[in-house]
């Protein structure tokens, strides 16, 4: 098999199954417990956040241990409103976030509060221009995703985050980082961004875990979960510590090859690119300026039709976001594509482990199978 849909998920390291194995079957204690075998988890525990934090580029005690992507973003997006909703009740995030922000925004609209929703250019970048002009007295908190799942484009968080700060002092700037961590260089403590989600399952690590950086500027942020005070009291319930300390063990080997991998990630993409450019009906969605996402169009057949080929062929693609499985791609939609191009597009996603042989095997079946029997 020949798997290139690692933005939907990735395969866990050996270093994260382990991890997960131990705690399984040797170090299961509850880090709450009051004695040894518990207060060992609980040093586990510890030395795991330690990790993500340091994969992060952020202060160990604002990471919060969250069940995935998805949980941190509400978490984000819902304790801003319950926190500062009497300030105002304007948001600003785009047209091209995961669903795990839009759905919480246009459930806030049912709420009364108006959101913006920033448009893309024709690549899916969203610019600064357009933030400020959106930018309000009663703007209260502004969601903008870090790497877009679909077709690659990096937003200038950074400068996002401080000219939110600039006209909007008391504003809180939220970064859905899930497909930027580990892919693109960032450190929570000068990236200016007050919340930052990360999850284990796109960097090697095993799903079920995840997490919320929270910035010191929020003092007194509301918590998740309410109950036995675990997480510092914002996220209670035991801790899943299997899939904590199989994300820390990812992201410990993910930090260690960071540089070089991205580095050779981006040679594979640029290479499939220049190889693809060479098929005449074949089209490239978007900026790709991330180092593992591509959106590749064959216009006038359907993207069912490439998936079922090229699954035939045991390559994995994607339709698009694995989250929004049957639907016509929202971040296609607001970037203006022409109907036929979007429906004949889909997504190739790498990882540290992707290799020449398997893109150039993806080339030949696009060349040799599909655009013969399917392109008029």
């Amino acid at each position: 098999m020949i798997y290139l849909d690692n933005s939907a998920t990735t395969k866990p390291c050996k270093e994260a199954v382990e991890a997960v194995t131990r705690a399984l079957s040797e170090d299961w204690g509850n880090p709450s417990a009051l004695y040894r075998f518990g207060i060992d988890a609980a040093h586990q525990l510890k030395d795991a956040r330690a990790a993500v934090a340091k994969a992060m580029g952020a202060e160990p005690d604002r990471v919060f241990f969250t069940s995935g992507g998805t949980e941190a973003d509400n978490w984000a997006i819902y304790s801003t409103v319950k926190r500062f909703g009497k300030r105002g009740k304007h948001i600003i995030t785009t047209a091209i976030e995961h669903h795990a922000v839009l759905h919480c925004m246009k459930d806030l609209e049912n709420q009364g509060f108006e959101v913006t929703y920033l448009q893309p250019d024709a690549l899916g970048n969203i610019s600064l221009e357009s933030l400020k002009a959106a930018l309000r007295k009663d703007t209260i908190l502004v969601s903008i995703m870090m790497v877009n799942n679909e077709v690659g484009s990096v937003m200038p968080i950074d400068k996002m985050a401080k000219l939110t700060h600039k006209i909007c002092p008391d504003a809180i700037f939220h970064t859905d980082a899930v497909q930027g961590f580990l892919k693109v260089p960032f450190a929570a403590k000068t990236l200016g961004a007050d919340l930052i989600t990360v999850s284990s399952h796109k960097v090697h690590g095993p799903k079920g875990a995840g997490a919320l950086y929270i910035s010191p500027r929020l003092k007194s942020f509301p918590a998740l979960l309410l109950g036995g005070g675990q997480e510092a009291g914002m996220r209670s319930g035991t801790e899943a510590t299997p899939a904590i300390l199989g994300f820390a063990a990812a992201c410990t080997a993910g930090t260690a090859t960071f540089r070089e991998d991205i580095v050779r990630e981006k040679m594979l993409l640029n290479g499939l690119i220049e190889k693809l450019c060479k098929l005449p009906a074949v089209k490239i969605n978007g900026a790709h300026d991330a180092p593992h996402i591509l959106s590749i169009s064959i216009p006038s057949v359907p993207t069912q039709n490439s998936i079922n080929v090229l699954q035939d062929a045991l390559i994995c693609v994607s339709a698009g976001s694995a989250c929004a499985k049957g639907h016509r791609s929202h971040t296609l939609e607001a970037m203006n594509t022409s109907p036929v191009v979007m429906d004949g597009s889909f997504r190739v996603s790498l990882c540290k482990d992707t290799t020449e042989q398997e893109l150039d095997r993806l080339v030949a079946i696009i060349e040799n199978e599909i655009i013969p029997r399917f392109v008029k």
